[in-house]
């Protein structure tokens, strides 16, 4: 996993590289504030993670360590899970990575032995469709679909319908990439929202917010404003592998005290893998400092 994670964090770890070439036991607070903004950590959260260390010019690890990871103290409710069909809606604006990332987290769902069946709800673009299509015929998985122009709600109960018919264990919904300030589409949104439920009482269990990871700290708005259209649950970030903006991670988890439960870091079906903040964490900090066994 770890692995995976250099992966995602390849042009973030280069950034601190050019800051700092050279491993060091321990880092003076002038250094680390300079790697933390070129990683795209927000000045203000910056001067607060420099606060919360030890007042010595110069900390350890381990001292870093345990402001970071204060970040990504946040409530996970996982008892929904056992919920059959779990219903996933996924949201987003055009761009994101949202059908990629749909088909991503379908073909996670399939290595772990669950049937999953996807559901286009993004009737307003026909491409969105076909991708859609596309990748469950790569994944031989079930889709349900219709015209461009249809009402996506009748899709998202079809899909769920369709689901607990054929006890089928997760649904993933796609919905239109809709920017927060196009009243019509946050209503349409909306309407999704209430539809998944008449399908079936709770539904959807989870609605995943899919942020653009080039897009560093400003997707922070575009997420808060998702969150007061129908009400965040989860995020998956994408594109981790080709900003070196990284850092911006913990001022998502910050700002929106909401799980990062994915991050993508390619293109391929395989390549969207869980978060572990402990597993960031430490690969950020294993480009700063020597560790026990002497490696630089």
């Amino acid at each position: 996993m770890i692995g995976f994670i250099k992966k995602g964090l390849g042009k973030t770890l280069n950034v601190i590289r050019d800051v700092l070439p050279q491993k060091v036991e321990k880092i003076d607070k002038e250094t680390l504030e300079e790697i933390l903004i070129e990683a795209d950590v927000p000045y203000e959260l910056v001067e607060e993670i420099i606060y919360y260390l030890p007042p010595q010019e110069k900390v350890e690890e381990k001292d870093i360590k345990r402001v970071l990871k204060s970040y990504f103290i946040y409530d996970i409710n996982e008892k929904e899970k056992a919920q059959n069909p779990f219903v996933d809606l996924v949201i987003g604006v055009n761009g994101a990575g949202k059908t990629t990332t749909i088909a991503k987290l379908a073909n996670n769902y399939k290595k772990d032995g669950k049937k999953v069946i996807l559901g286009a709800s993004d009737t307003f673009r026909a491409a969105a469709i076909e991708q859609l299509t596309k990748w469950a015929n790569k994944l031989d998985i079930p889709i349900v679909s219709t015209k461009q122009g249809h009402d996506p709600s009748a899709v998202a109960y079809d899909t769920i319908s369709s689901a607990k018919a054929k006890d089928i264990d997760n649904v993933i919904i796609d919905t239109a990439g809709r920017l927060h300030n196009q009243t019509n589409l946050s209503n349409e949104l909306k309407k999704i929202v209430r539809i998944c439920n008449k399908a079936k009482e709770g539904a959807p269990n989870r609605k995943i917010l899919i942020l653009d990871g080039t897009q560093g700290s400003s997707a922070i708005n575009q997420a808060k404003a998702f969150n007061e259209i129908v009400g965040v649950d989860a995020i998956i970030i994408t594109k981790l592998d080709g900003t070196a903006k990284g850092g911006s991670l913990f001022a998502i988890a910050k700002e929106l005290q909401l799980p990062i439960i994915h991050v993508g870091v390619g293109e391929g079906e395989n390549d969207l893998i869980p978060f572990d903040p402990d597993e960031y964490i430490d690969t950020i900090l294993e480009s700063i400092f020597v560790r026990e066994d002497g490696k630089k």
